[in-house]
């Protein structure tokens, strides 16, 4: 089994790669992309030269392509001592023509150029009203290679933080420090904490009162950077941060202040300078530049919403779908056979998107909430989603348990126990049953990932905050970022489900085996 489950994960990790591959090549390669500009207030603002170098930095900033300003390129020779000040300062001056650049400029313009041409970039010099004394107007391009990008997606994936992130702190100050009681709780109350200086995260590890209690900053995900949807979050952030009202509380900062307020130290990350800049109200609260927090919020995360919904509507399947699809096989031809076949074939024929809406006014019209609302959440509202994503699961799992024991009926070890004295009854508990479940709980992974995928409707129908709806916002907005992410979320979780129902079907049927033994 052991070689068995290597083999899937290899062969499943392989099939996630191929996966974003190919939404890379969708949204990179064949999507227009000035259409991620279609919800950017700052590019509408803008106009000219200002407008074209906007675009080109934020098409860098996204993973478009390779963005090089002159002026950064003038910088690198200050660095590396090939260039004085007073000299890039006259360089870097751009008339409004090339025939209007001193013999300076003319000189790195034309070193520029032929060093960013020989190495496949494309050098744009933009027409100008005045004279450029940033040199803004020059610049060199170059898109990222399909490859070169997904390679670069997956190796910064995973980051690892560690005491060397931070900048501007020294060496000996650098480390790890443990503690059994949180100064978040006022240095009073056992809860211990691992914390650091010169990591991105202050605390690396503390417990609190919210579920799962004990949380890690050491590993985290980084799925890139949405930038219209959840503008400047990161994508699994925005998947996993809680939403909802602001929950304030006594806080207690390091500097020994106290203040009611809805920061959550604990997601206290580094930012250089920031503790300078903030002025006097950042001072009085803050010792060091860990002072970039997150606020508290009363709702659950996107994820949190998507599974729950997702679990609750699998449950309500299996405890409607199984037991009805039992009697529809027991009373073949009967009233409840013929009902429950026509409700399968209704939820084959209709299109998902026609029943959702048909039960959200019939729920509506007997007072069920239409909609979620995370500033007045209630019970109710959780209802016509549940049930809406419920619908397919029921009628697919009665159609094969329907299906399934019909079949067996007819086996011989079926004829053998009637042989032997055993009632219908009997047959269908001790022997029938067992065999037609074998199938339909291989399934029961798959169905988990089908109730989240299939939320993708539902959760748009019913405006359910989860990552279903999120996905369809992003392909709304044009955010390439988010829609890698979540494909790069459901991607996995389809290849999970898939090895866990081959475990489960092996636990429930002796007779499969994932060895295989050679002659």
């Amino acid at each position: 089994m052991g070689k068995y489950l290597v083999k899937r994960l290899i062969h499943g990790v392989i099939s996630i790669i191929v996966v974003i591959f190919i939404v890379m090549l969708l949204v990179y390669g064949l999507m227009d992309r000035q259409l991620i500009f279609a919800s950017d207030p700052n590019y509408t603002r803008l106009s000219g030269n200002s407008r074209t170098v906007y675009m080109y930095q934020q098409w860098e900033r996204y993973g478009y392509l390779d963005y090089v300003p002159y002026s950064d390129y003038l910088d690198n020779l200050v660095s590396d001592g090939e260039l004085d000040s007073a000299t890039r300062n006259e360089a870097a001056v751009l008339g409004r023509t090339p025939s209007g650049d001193s013999d300076t400029t003319q000189t790195y313009v034309a070193m520029f150029t032929d060093y960013y041409e020989s190495q496949g970039y494309d050098v744009t010099r933009l027409d100008a009203g005045r004279t450029a004394r940033d040199g803004s107007q020059l610049f060199a391009s170059k898109d990222y290679n399909i490859f070169n990008r997904l390679w670069t997606y997956i190796t910064s994936l995973i980051r690892i933080d560690n005491i060397h992130y931070a900048s501007g702190i020294p060496d000996d100050e650098r480390g790890l420090s443990f503690t059994w009681y949180d100064p978040v709780y006022g240095g009073d109350t056992f809860s211990p904490a691992i914390m650091g200086n010169g990591t991105h995260h202050k605390y690396l590890l503390y417990f609190d009162d919210q579920f799962p209690f004990i949380h890690q900053n050491i590993i985290t995900l980084r799925l890139g950077t949405s930038y219209s949807v959840n503008r400047n979050v990161d994508v699994w952030n925005t998947m996993t941060d809680e939403q909802g009202n602001i929950v304030s509380s006594s806080v207690i900062y390091p500097t020994g202040y106290t203040a009611n307020t809805a920061d959550d130290l604990h997601s206290a990350t580094y930012s250089a300078g920031s503790l300078a800049a903030g002025g006097e109200y950042t001072q009085m609260r803050f010792e060091d530049d860990y002072t970039v927090v997150t606020t508290n919020l009363d709702g659950m995360s996107r994820m949190a919403y998507s599974f729950i919904i997702g679990i609750i509507s699998v449950i309500v399947a299996y405890c409607l779908g199984i037991p009805l699809g039992i009697v529809m096989a027991r009373r073949k031809g009967g009233v409840i056979d013929k009902i429950g076949t026509v409700y399968i074939i209704f939820i084959m024929a209709v299109p998902s998107l026609a029943y959702i809406f048909m039960f959200q006014t019939i729920g509506g019209a007997i007072g069920l909430p239409t909609t979620f609302s995370l500033v007045n959440p209630t019970t109710l509202m959780w209802i016509l989603p549940i049930i809406s994503l419920a619908l397919p699961s029921i009628a697919n799992l009665m159609k094969w348990m329907r299906r399934y024991m019909i079949d067996q009926r007819n086996s011989d070890y079926v004829k053998f126990a009637r042989a032997g004295g055993l009632s219908e009854g009997e047959i269908s508990r001790k022997h029938i049953m067992k065999n037609a479940a074998i199938p339909l709980v291989h399934n029961i992974p798959a169905s988990v990932l089908g109730a989240l995928t299939g939320a993708i409707i539902t959760e748009s129908v019913y405006v359910v905050p989860g990552v279903g709806n999120l996905l369809t916002r992003a392909i709304t907005m044009y955010d390439n970022s988010v829609i890698i992410g979540v494909t790069l979320f459901y991607a996995v979780l389809s290849v999970v489900a898939i090895i866990l129902g081959d475990i489960l079907m092996a636990l429930m049927d002796p007779r499969i085996s994932f060895s295989s033994k050679g002659r």
